[in-house]
């Protein structure tokens, strides 16, 4: 007599690691301050935790020993007492470029190391010196680094196979195939010389201006495909400014293109209160301070309330190198014209930060 439990496939079963991962963001201001440091001393991060760890980074602007004084050199450490130690895997890349999204999916391919109590791993020769400074990854005297750790807890047996598998939502691009067909649209917008349909719900839930526009007092009709007049906006923009209230992310832009179009994108999202599209504008343009542009893009955010924007002009101006080259363009003497408190404040925090920065090479480590 067969078995019970013929023509079943085999059981399956599977061991898997317990583990707690997270990322920890470092940033050096003042980078050209820190090069005073004399090689092998450092610069201690406050601690922060992951996996039920603290951990620190220690920075050495002129490298951790003689050898590798053109190098700038990262440690990381365990901050406590634990036996017999810690398993984890780590590592520590430059932020803001492909290296830290490469950094990210890689994590699971790095060796697993022990971090005995109280000890660490180093990256002696982390970067040089000269490659960092002539990186766009130093901005505004600035830059920041990525420490991905995953810690690891011990095993657990787990069921080997999945029977039910959830793709990921696929909300923006069923939104943005409704922006790019037009289907159902209920609005048309008059933008320079272009007619653009949209859908009025998707607008007034992404944005108080468009709500009171289309539903409340400032709407400017009832009837389904009423036409809205845009006034003072390139139609490139406001098609950039829905694509965003559809799908939540920018179009494609050319580099050489992409900081004016931040400039405009940023004024559009100001106008119609979008404040996360403001936002992702104001980190995109503290890329792009240089001597050449700082004064046009401090006039912006001073205009438009974008604070963490002011601040990073101010930082790059406060340097003395910086403020001298941007003294000869046109445009700190415009800013000088149209906002002479900027220009007071200016003036005040470029001798705070040369007081500091001389402060700082005082220091003992």
């Amino acid at each position: 007599m067969a078995s019970s439990g013929a023509g079943r496939g085999p059981s399956r079963s599977a061991v898997v690691a317990n583990t707690t991962s997270g990322h920890h963001l470092l940033t050096i201001h003042g980078y050209s301050c820190t090069k005073a440091i004399p090689t092998g001393k450092r610069v201690k991060s406050r601690s922060f935790f992951i996996g039920g760890h603290r951990w620190r980074i220690e920075y050495y602007p002129n490298g951790s020993k003689p050898a590798v004084a053109d190098f700038v050199s990262l440690s990381l450490l365990l901050r406590e007492d634990v036996t017999p130690g810690v398993k984890a895997q780590f590592d520590i890349c430059l932020a803001g470029g492909e290296e830290e999204a490469l950094q990210a999916a890689s994590m699971a391919s790095r060796p697993v190391d022990h971090f005995p109590s109280q000890g660490g791993w180093a990256y002696s020769t982390f970067i040089k010196m000269d490659e960092l400074e002539s990186s766009k990854h130093l901005r505004n005297d600035s830059f920041t680094v990525r420490c991905d750790i995953v810690v690891f807890h011990g095993y657990r047996a787990a069921d080997a196979v999945a029977f039910v598998s959830v793709p990921p939502c696929d909300l923006r691009q069923n939104l943005g195939r409704l922006l790019e067909t037009k289907m159902g649209a209920d609005v048309v917008f008059d933008v320079g010389s272009e007619t653009i349909a949209a859908h009025r719900c998707v607008l007034a839930a992404c944005s108080p201006v468009f709500a009171a526009e289309l539903f409340g007092p400032m709407k400017e009709g009832n009837a389904a495909g009423s036409s809205v007049r845009v006034e003072e906006m390139d139609a490139e923009v406001f098609k950039a400014l829905l694509r965003f209230a559809y799908t939540g992310s920018l179009p494609e832009m050319r580099k050489e293109e992409e900081d004016v179009t931040c400039q405009h994108l940023l004024v559009a999202a100001d106008r119609y209160s979008m404040e996360r599209l403001k936002l992702i504008c104001e980190e995109k343009l503290c890329e792009y301070i240089d001597v050449g542009r700082a004064a046009t893009i401090l006039m912006l955010a001073e205009q438009h309330h974008c604070e963490g924007l002011k601040k990073a002009c101010f930082n790059f101006l406060a340097l003395p190198a910086n403020l001298r080259a941007t003294v000869a363009t046109d445009g700190l003497q415009h800013l000088s014209e149209s906002w002479p408190s900027l220009m007071v404040k200016l003036m005040a925090m470029s001798l705070d930060n040369a007081s500091e920065c001389s402060s700082n090479v005082k220091t003992s480590f």
